[in-house]
């Protein structure tokens, strides 16, 4: 099966305006933008995949021009990343999965890629694969600061026990999670692998009222009653997903102790 990785980036973030360009140092201290690091990510993980970056702004594509990367032009209205995945595919005749690694997640794992695309061949009524984790005590502690200061730490999943996703929100799951430490909290990581035929119906799903306000594209799905997995990774060492100007010195951090430069 054909297999490709998109990466959907926009420059109007409503947190973070710009945020693709924003410049991240590494372990040597270069700089390099955010749409180049998870361009990086994807590429040690795409195996024979051929991984490009999606958007619909000149800023983006002529930046990840310049470092290599192959771009897909796609119109302005998509809603969201795979809304333009979606609108790709047009560009992507042969492809029969397809990996959407959202642009503010380079320190994904290498092994996330895989284990969903594996999850794929071997759950033939999912229609997309996502990753969680378990988080550990420094990253919980992180989250519940982020959510007392009102700020979105990362994802949250509910997951059966099966792996079919039940619910994802921004706010901490389930409710509680801060008074008890023995509830887990599971990280969503922004990462999809797709059908194709699951990701042509996409654009034409409705829209929940939960989806509009928690703003996570993967609810459509749910909606629509389609099976979603969330397939269990171990925790990486050091994990956070850009979704603030706060969060650039947090990444920076774990790309130096990794030794990325």
């Amino acid at each position: 099966m054909s297999t490709c990785i998109l990466i959907p980036a926009r420059y109007q973030s409503q947190r973070f305006p710009g945020k693709p360009l924003a410049m991240l140092s590494g372990a040597d201290g270069s700089g390099k933008s955010l749409i180049q690091r998870t361009w990086e990510a994807a590429c040690a993980s795409a195996d024979d995949a051929d991984v490009h970056v999606v958007t619909d702004d000149t800023r983006i594509a002529d930046a990840a021009r310049a470092f290599g990367a192959d771009v897909l032009m796609t119109p302005a209205d998509c809603r969201n990343g795979t809304e333009r995945c979606a609108a790709a595919l047009a560009l992507l005749p042969h492809a029969d999965m397809i990996v959407n690694l959202q642009g503010d997640s380079p320190l994904t794992p290498r092994g996330a890629i895989p284990a969903l695309l594996d999850r794929l061949r071997d759950r033939p009524k999912a229609c997309m694969s996502t990753p969680m984790f378990r988080a550990r005590d420094d990253v919980r502690a992180r989250l519940i600061a982020d959510a007392a200061e009102g700020r979105v730490g990362g994802t949250c999943v509910l997951a059966d026990a099966e792996g079919r996703a039940l619910y994802f929100s921004k706010h901490l799951l389930p409710f509680g999670v801060e008074r008890d430490k023995e509830i887990p909290i599971y990280l969503h990581l922004g990462v999809y692998a797709y059908r194709r035929e699951a990701l042509m119906a996409y654009p034409g799903l409705t829209m929940s009222s939960a989806e509009r306000a928690e703003g996570l594209e993967q609810l459509r799905f749910l909606h629509a009653g389609m099976r979603v997995d969330a397939v269990e990774i171990d925790a990486p060492g050091a994990f956070w997903e850009v979704n603030n100007p706060e969060d650039v010195s947090i990444v920076e951090a774990a790309l130096a102790a990794q030794g990325m430069s």
